[in-house]
């Protein structure tokens, strides 16, 4: 007699990673601060005017894909309504929307930056005892836990983890010994900082996540912007779950409160699929160092496995090449007067 035997696994042991539809290419047409939006319509008309002919550039950068398949191409613009909320979306977006519209630019997803912090939509945090609250987790505290620092050579780990200090790098640090008085009258010797795998000259950056205590932490500009990144890319799961999908909107009057808002709303019901394969920026200038961080920050991130693969086969299938590093896919314009 033969016997069958069985053998029971837990499902949530084997999280399935959800698939998500993809673009080529997510066009950001711009990242404003509310004080931007307070000086008023010429300011947004000033900046679509600035954005278009490179929104014209990226869309015919595509055109020349060796592939039949027609280039997808979505286009969104971030809020910030993180760091300051000087107006409402009532009275803030829709002048917005046209001045757009004025320059021939059309926003498929509109994002709040403060959706880049959190709580992870449907998340739960443990507590005491085995139960949890929903709606509790911080998207940015699931990325910061992604973290895989690069060790600079030579270290000895005597510099405390950035989940302590709150400050990453991309290298080593100027190194602080002490030495004889008799040797130096200061008692100190100073080294320089280096990058790591630099080139000739060190391009050495420290960048800030947070500030604050740990139950009030302000996220940077920086790393908000770098989840953003890996939003954008399709990259970021939560237990296999994708994390700020865009929602409908489909009202014709915007609310009063941000927070009555979407983190992620799509405003046109035509649009390409909001995650793509590559993205590409038009910001001011004074993001330069901000997207610099940005960078940094991205080199370190730990990216699951079977979201990379997932992007890997739907590239592959439509012939359409991408780096495999995170961060070569990513791209930005900063034109003048912008």
């Amino acid at each position: 007699m033969s016997r069958t035997e069985s053998v029971f696994r837990e499902t949530s042991a084997e999280p399935r990673t959800e698939a998500l539809p993809y673009s080529h290419l997510s066009l950001e047409l711009g990242h404003l601060y509310m004080e931007d939006f307070v000086e008023g319509p010429s300011r947004l008309r000033r900046h679509f005017a600035a954005v278009r002919p490179w929104a014209h550039a990226a869309r015919t950068s595509l055109d020349t894909l060796n592939s039949d398949i027609r280039p997808r191409i979505s286009t969104c613009f971030l809020i910030d309504d993180y760091f300051s909320r000087l107006s409402t979306p009532a009275e803030l977006i829709p002048p917005l929307l046209e001045a757009a519209a004025e320059a021939g630019l059309t926003i498929d997803y509109l994002a709040r930056e403060s959706g880049c912090a959190g709580p992870v939509p449907g998340g739960t945090e443990p507590l005491a005892g085995g139960s949890s609250r929903r709606d509790r987790v911080e998207l940015a505290e699931c990325v910061l836990r992604r973290l895989v620092e690069s060790p600079p050579p030579d270290s000895t780990g005597f510099r405390p983890p950035v989940s302590r200090t709150g400050w990453l790098t991309n290298g080593r640090r100027s190194p602080f010994q002490r030495i004889s008085p008799a040797l130096n009258s200061t008692g100190a010797l100073w080294q320089p900082p280096s990058e790591t795998g630099a080139r000739g000259h060190s391009v050495f950056m420290d960048v800030e996540l947070w500030s604050g205590p740990e139950e009030e932490r302000s996220w940077s500009c920086a790393f908000l912007a770098a989840l953003w990144q890996l939003v954008r890319l399709g990259l970021l799961r939560d237990n296999g779950q994708a994390v700020l999908t865009p929602t409908p909107w489909e009202d014709k009057e915007f609310p009063a409160e941000w927070d009555a808002l979407a983190p992620v709303l799509r405003l046109n019901p035509r649009a390409a699929p909001f995650t793509a394969y590559v993205t590409s920026s038009v910001l001011p200038a004074r993001f330069l160092p901000v997207e610099h961080a940005v960078r940094v920050i991205l080199d370190q991130v730990h990216v699951e496995a079977e979201a990379l693969g997932q992007v890997a086969e739907r590239c592959a299938a439509e012939g359409f090449d991408v780096p495999a590093g995170v961060v070569d896919r990513i791209s930005y314009v900063f034109p003048l007067g912008l």
